[in-house]
């Protein structure tokens, strides 16, 4: 659909007003659309039909455009989300803005019309009609129980959010309107008209050699603007995200390490680009033996990826404390088990995309990013560049979950633009993306524990070996947080974890929401489960006596005096656990092959960097006509840092955050306020944020010698003050950035280095959570259907108790996937047909229960969230299945055969 061919003149209706497109009939209507017509609030996410970002209405019927061929429109009334009948889009947008039923966005319109389709047909749909409805658009961020009420609320009263924004208030999201109206732009939105187009050459074997041929012939084509490959490269030919471990390269010089490693690109106009096909690229492959399996990996006759990485680990992690094997001696009770997890693809719905361009001799770079200054410091390099020739202005993000914060399609329409002086633009396909993403790394376990048995835990050991791919990316954080994890939020007086990043011939494997913590949750959650049954106690009152409490040290010997909330996390699901366990067993007495159950698992996350500075800085200032802005760097990519941080800043200065105009992120423009990872935002940002608005009341208050606690009113030129107080704004001098008044606060929490044995202080926060499940598991198919989740948060302070929800459901809704469906098969999976991720139509309701233990660090008290929202999803799960049926399952994700297996030999028909 997408080749070249002679095109002719296709009329039909757009949003109402006739058109005319050339395009070839047989062309993608979701790129005629987007490219030819402007009709760039319809997104593309797949180009295969999956993920239903790109839905429009024919004739008032939703179709995936990119599946139907523009000559199918002839004629026709074709509707995008700007088309909408505007009172009935109207509701939609205040619906979906009130619920927080659009986070990062990129799914939002083909929910919207799917929604208005809906409701066209049934004006007072039901929860079951709108999942059967909006079934076919994926979301990866809301886990689509705000997307269900808000369409199911059009027909009743959509609830008021408080105005002002104070911290506690649950508002709106403040960055809302763009993402229900169609105008966000996201990487693929905002490259100019007439842009260059890169096309990355990439390896189709998993390890292989590799020559180019006549590369010169292929320059002198007309079209190709350059061809690239790392001679090319004017810097370094290499990236990374962690010192000491910058081993990947932007072009494969010699021989590949993955099958989608890239080994040149070329820049050519967009027409002869489209038409270029990647077999006539002049390279010739040598495919060689790969190794992809972490314990073959580390046997002495393996292929070597990396010199001085010995039997391939990347590195290791360590935490000890007490004699892990004088605890387990005083154990009535010793467990050793084993769990196998495996690699999880991040699915965003939007692939990487964004363009570069010169501008008065420097490059500007707009893309999805999570971590603006750590890719602008890695593009220097790479270029030879000063970091402040590099301007890297990120669009709107459509999910990133950790794997963003990587160099992806960075370098290449950097060198792009340097070399052909044009601007250069890239989108990945589904299949580029999937091929060349970081994942998250599959796990292989072995935990021993042991308890007495009144219930005390007396020893925990914990042995990872994590498959971090072909390059380390963030394989050194996952290697060092695991350890620090491995033991849960309990109290484990003799404690001993290892974990290595062992190199493979697969795709890298980095960030992903908990950084390593779900996989080593799940088999510390269920070992505790099957201690438990050992010594006869209830599953819930055994966490409990073992959890963490203020004064108690963690297993890195960290003492918190307040702020540790995993016990009343546990605590809060009392009730349900209660009416679970019993309306599990009364359905159960009723049932034959559908079997329900009930699990429990709780889960803590240290917010930030592990020992290691972890800084945001935040600048805010005050214009002569009044005007109060906030420079926020933060990059939002759905968890909401736009709101929060307002919130945050909007009560330390004293005014509604409706009065605070807000810029950024920018590198040119916005300090830096760090990368959007390890639930860090809210804590680390958040407080710079609180110590730059505090800093600007100060100074406003002198300036009249006011009262600490006064009252500030903003208005034309002036600030009024409770006391009788004015400032004449407009007389004073304008300084630096245009302001009158300015001010600029960092933040970096208080950690210390751990030593040999992991002892230290390794965060200054961390997180808690509990979550419940209960599944219905069918025994004659092996499927796993969850019924109902409680999920309880410890998040300090909730600075706005709408976004908490939002961030919990859609991290139950990825643990979900995690556990039952998703799994990555290196050289395999490319699609989102194959890839299953959670549906609307598989998340169940999520009941969650927000508990406030106010931190010693956090502004007002806040702690992140983010990574916390996934951890004991599901862990929650394979506790339910065990109650369900009595089988333990610990190879991830539970899919119907594996199941199955287990059934049968557990001795099921």
């Amino acid at each position: 659909m997408d080749k070249h061919s002679s095109s002719e003149t296709i009329g039909f209706t757009l949003n109402g007003a006739p058109v005319q497109s050339h395009a070839a009939g047989h062309a993608r209507l979701s790129a005629t659309l987007r490219e030819e017509l402007d009709a760039k609030d319809v997104k593309v996410g797949c180009n295969a039909g999956d993920c239903g970002a790109c839905t429009v209405l024919i004739d008032g019927a939703p179709v995936c455009a990119c599946l139907t061929a523009t000559a199918q429109a002839k004629g026709r009334d074709v509707q995008t989300l700007r088309g909408i009948e505007p009172a009935m889009l109207m509701r939609l947008q205040d619906s979906f803005t009130a619920h927080q039923a659009a986070q990062c966005g990129i799914c939002t319109p083909g929910m919207m019309i799917s929604a208005a389709a809906l409701l066209n047909d049934v004006p007072k749909p039901n929860a079951k009609q709108v999942q059967d409805a909006l079934g076919g658009v994926l979301c990866r961020c809301t886990g689509y129980r705000k997307i269900i009420d808000a369409v199911v609320a059009l027909v009743s009263d959509i609830p008021e959010t408080p105005t002002k924004g104070d911290v506690g208030d649950a508002i709106a999201r403040l960055d809302s309107t763009a993402k229900v109206d169609g105008t966000e732009r996201f990487g693929d939105d905002v490259a100019p008209e007439g842009a260059l187009v890169a096309l990355v050459i990439r390896s189709p074997f998993a390890h292989s050699a590799f020559e180019f041929g006549d590369l010169d012939h292929l320059r002198a084509r007309v079209g190709i603007e350059a061809v690239l490959t790392a001679k090319d490269i004017p810097g370094s030919n290499l990236f990374g995200t962690i010192p000491g471990f910058i081993d990947q390269p932007v072009f494969a010089e010699k021989e590949t390490r993955f099958k989608g490693e890239a080994v040149a690109a070329l820049i050519g106009e967009a027409d002869v680009i489209a038409a270029f096909r990647v077999l006539d690229f002049p390279v010739t492959w040598g495919e060689l033996t790969p190794v992809q399996d972490v314990t073959e990996a580390q046997k002495s006759d393996a292929p070597q990826l990396h010199a001085g990485s010995d039997n391939n680990v990347m590195c290791g992690g360590f935490v000890a404390c007490g004699d892990v094997e004088a605890g387990l001696a005083q154990a009535d009770v010793v467990l050793e088990r084993q769990f196998e997890t495996s690699f999880v693809e991040h699915a965003y719905i939007e692939p990487e995309a964004g363009f570069a361009e010169m501008v008065d001799g420097r490059v500007h770079l707009h893309v999805c990013t999570q971590s603006p200054v750590m890719n602008q410091e890695a593009l220097a390099g790479i270029l030879a560049l000063d970091k402040e020739d590099i301007r890297i202005v990120p669009t709107a993000v459509g999910g990133g979950f950790g794997s963003k914060l990587d160099l992806t399609v960075h370098p290449y329409v950097c060198l792009g633009a340097l070399v052909t002086g044009r601007a250069v633009r890239i989108a990945y396909s589904r299949v580029e993306s999937m091929a060349t993403s970081t994942k998250r790394h599959p796990g292989r376990i072995t935990i021993t524990g042991g308890a007495r048995k009144d219930g005390t835990v007396t020893g925990l050991r914990f042995d990872g070996d994590f498959n971090t791919g072909a390059y380390a990316s963030w394989g050194p954080t996952v290697a060092n947080r695991v350890p620090l994890h491995a033991s849960g939020p309990y109290r484990i007086p003799n404690y001993r974890a290892q974990a290595k990043g062992v190199y493979t011939h697969c795709p890298p494997a980095g960030a992903f929401r908990g950084f390593g913590v779900p996989q080593s949750a799940i088999a510390q959650e269920t070992l505790f489960d099957e201690l438990a049954a050992e010594i006869g106690m209830d599953r819930l009152e055994f966490r409990i006596l073992n959890a963490l409490d203020n004064g108690v040290p963690t297993v890195s010997g960290q003492v918190f005096e307040q702020g540790v909330g995993v016990k009343p996390c546990l605590e809060a699901l009392r009730p349900a656990w209660q009416n679970g366990q019993q309306d599990c067993a009364t359905f159960n007495e009723g049932s034959t092959h559908l079997k329900r159950g009930v699990g429990i698992a709780a889960g803590w996350y240290g917010c930030g960097n592990t020992s290691m500075a972890n800084p945001s800085t935040i600048k805010c200032g005050l214009k002569a006509d009044g005007t109060l802005v906030l420079h926020q760097g933060a990059v939002d990519i759905g968890q909401g840092s736009n709101t929060v941080i307002t919130q945050i800043f909007a009560q330390a200065f004293g005014v509604s955050v409706h009065q605070v105009a807000r810029v950024g992120a920018d590198t040119d423009v916005t300090p830096d306020a760090g990368k959007t990872s390890a639930s860090r935002q809210t804590f680390v940002s958040g407080n710079a944020a609180k110590l730059s608005g505090e800093s600007l009341r100060r100074q406003v208050l002198a300036l009249v010698n006011a009262a600490e606690d006064a009252e500030i009113s903003l208005g034309a030129g002036q600030i009024e003050l409770s006391g009788g107080h004015r400032i004449d704004l407009s007389r004073m001098d304008v300084g630096e950035d245009g302001y009158v008044l300015r001010a600029v606060a960092s933040y970096d929490p208080p950690t210390s280095p751990l030593d040999d044995n992991g002892q230290g202080v390794p965060y200054a926060q961390f997180g808690y959570a509990a979550h419940l499940a209960v599944v219905e598991v069918d025994t004659k198919l092996g499927t796993i259907k969850p019924i109902h989740f409680v999920a309880a948060h410890d998040v300090g302070q909730a600075i706005n108790p709408l976004l908490v929800e939002g961030q919990v459901q859609g991290g139950v809704a990825q643990g979900l996937g995690m556990a039952l469906m998703e799994e990555f098969i290196p050289g395999r999976t490319d699609n989102l047909h194959d890839y299953l991720i959670p549906s609307i139509g598989d998340v169940p309701p999520i009941e969650t229960v927000i508990v406030e233990e106010l931190d010693a660090h956090g502004p007002f008290g806040a702690k992140g969230l983010g990574e916390h929202a996934l951890i004991p999803t599901a862990p929650a799960i394979l506790n339910a299945v065990h109650n369900a049926t009595g089988v333990r399952l610990r190879h991830i994700p539970a899919l119907p055969h594996r199941v199955r297996a287990a059934l049968k030999e557990f001795g099921y028909d």
